[in-house]
């Protein structure tokens, strides 16, 4: 049994951790990889734990390209075999590609490359991770996140060939996680919940779990990713600053200066995704001239017993916006289409995520507040203060579209989310059709108590409990990791081994 791994940046250590139990424990012989970036790359190539057949790392392909010659015949070819239906969904994911973004911090927004260099970028990564498919022949690939131009290929290529395909998703219940064979659902879950609907039956243990949580949300409803509370976010200009603290300051100087001298013989500083100190410095002094000039006169007051519907801001860039709605991005142009289709006398409440307070620019505000129905929010305003209060959520695919669900609050999607497939929730595919959406949702909406819990049950019996961000980002113990890391590594061999034997 051969098992592949998409080990993106730096979970390649925690799928690293992963193919291990997987080798010792359930005797899985052979494991190949796709990396992102240059140090995770080096680091799987000098360890000895796991001798991996083949390794590609994005950054070595992604070079190439300058001495590729444009093939249109086979990126014809490839966009017959694998178009979505056409090649740019491949393109338009990857904000590097497209954007500069990561390299640059938003909102920078500009190509570093003209749309010759992308084609053949997408043709020398499309060739050779073809290659490495056909090569290495593995049983199932495992995916931490599809989010750039490699990861999709990847995916969709092994589709194709019929390997299996986990995706490592989040299931919105505190520290558990799923596998689904999408990117943009919840495969697995959604066979369970219409499984539960067709036997007329759900096993009682999950089915109170699901009645528990309900229980306990409904309540005190708290945030799916704690870090995105207001609380958590420095929202104040004084929070801002304080990195001029004279100990912040003398920590931040000693950094950077760390930085540069450490820039000039680092092997990666070449890498097209490569975050340089000079691109960092400037980007941070911009940003902190936005901070300082700040934002606060330009946010407005809820007014007590206002009819509104609800739009929360979502992080930029980020794949809830450029692979589960590729086609409503542009969330100014977004916020004008909703407040378009809400009746006479509503307003539109729109709200900045708290993560992105300190990047976004004064510029985009003043532009969403020149539609003359929409109130500009202050972040440190609770979204559940919003939800509560509103007569409608409207979100491209975030959490509070969920928060929302669970409050029994309607809920217009825009993007490709797992609770799209709940029958109360609507999901708005074309501008022409939200303005009848919003009628709907306001004057018919019918909300299902119990479908809502066969679904949240379906989560319960297909998550495992794995405190995956802590592992990946504040654990350092190797045998901590590995321990945390045991459940997804049953429910991977579990999914794998059911799927082959009752395919």
């Amino acid at each position: 049994m051969k098992a592949c791994f998409l080990l993106q940046r730096n979970f390649a250590y925690l799928g690293h951790i992963l193919a291990i139990i997987l080798k010792n424990k359930y005797r899985v012989e052979q494991f190949c990889g796709f990396v992102n970036l240059r140090s995770s790359h080096d680091f799987l190539k000098n360890q000895k734990d796991i001798d991996y057949s083949s390794l590609l790392l994005d950054e070595d392909i992604h070079e190439e390209f300058k001495n590729t010659k444009l093939d249109l015949d086979f990126l014809k070819k490839m966009e017959k075999d694998y178009g979505i239906p056409n090649l740019w969904p491949y393109i338009a994911i990857d904000r590097v590609i497209m954007s500069n973004q990561l390299v640059r911090e938003y909102p920078y927004d500009k190509s570093p490359y003209n749309y010759e260099e992308i084609l053949r970028i997408l043709q020398i990564k499309a060739k050779t991770i073809l290659n490495f498919l056909k090569t290495e022949k593995p049983d199932f690939i495992v995916f931490s996140a599809v989010a750039a131009m490699g990861s999709m290929l990847l995916f969709h290529m092994a589709k194709k060939m019929g390997i299996k395909t986990f995706v490592i998703h989040p299931s919105y219940i505190k520290n558990s996680y799923l596998l689904s064979e999408k990117y943009d659902d919840f495969s697995y879950v959604k066979e369970t919940a219409n499984s539960y609907l067709e036997k007329n039956i759900i096993p009682e243990t999950v089915l109170e779990k699901a009645k528990l949580f309900l229980e306990n949300f409904r309540s005190a409803p708290h945030p799916h990713y704690e870090p995105a509370h207001p609380s958590k976010q420095p929202l104040q200009r004084a929070k801002q600053f304080q990195f001029l603290l004279p100990k912040n300051l003398k920590n931040n100087i000693f950094s950077l200066a760390k930085n540069f001298y450490e820039h000039y013989s680092k092997k990666d500083r070449h890498d097209y995704d490569y975050i340089g100190p000079w691109n960092y410095l400037k980007d941070s002094f911009k940003r902190k001239i936005r901070n300082l000039i700040g934002i606060n006169d330009l946010y407005d007051q809820s007014i007590p017993n206002e009819d509104f519907a609800f739009y929360p801001l979502h992080v930029e860039p980020e794949i809830a916006t450029l692979l589960y709605a590729p086609f409503f991005t542009d969330q100014i142009h977004l916020i004008k289409l909703i407040a378009r289709s809400l009746p006479v006398g509503y307003k539109l409440y729109v709200k900045e995520h708290p993560m992105m307070v300190v990047y976004r620019p004064r510029s985009f505000y003043k532009e969403i507040k020149k539609t003359p129905n929409v109130r500009l929010i202050n972040p440190a305003v609770t979204s559940f203060e919003l939800i509560l209060n509103a007569k409608l959520i409207t979100t491209i695919s975030g959490s509070v579209g969920w928060e929302g669900t669970l409050l029994k609050k309607p809920v217009i999607t825009f993007g490709n989310i797992f609770y799209n497939q709940l029958s109360f929730v609507k999901h708005c595919k074309t501008p022409e059709e939200m303005p009848y959406l919003v009628k709907e949702q306001l004057e018919n909406f019918k909300f299902d108590e119990n479908e809502l819990s066969r679904l949240i049950a379906a989560i319960f019996e297909e998550s495992v409990d794995v405190p995956l961000s802590y592992l990946w980002e504040k654990e350092t113990d190797s045998e901590k990791r590995k321990a945390g890391l045991e459940p997804l590594a049953e429910l991977i061999m579990k999914k794998f081994t059911f799927k082959n034997v009752y395919a």
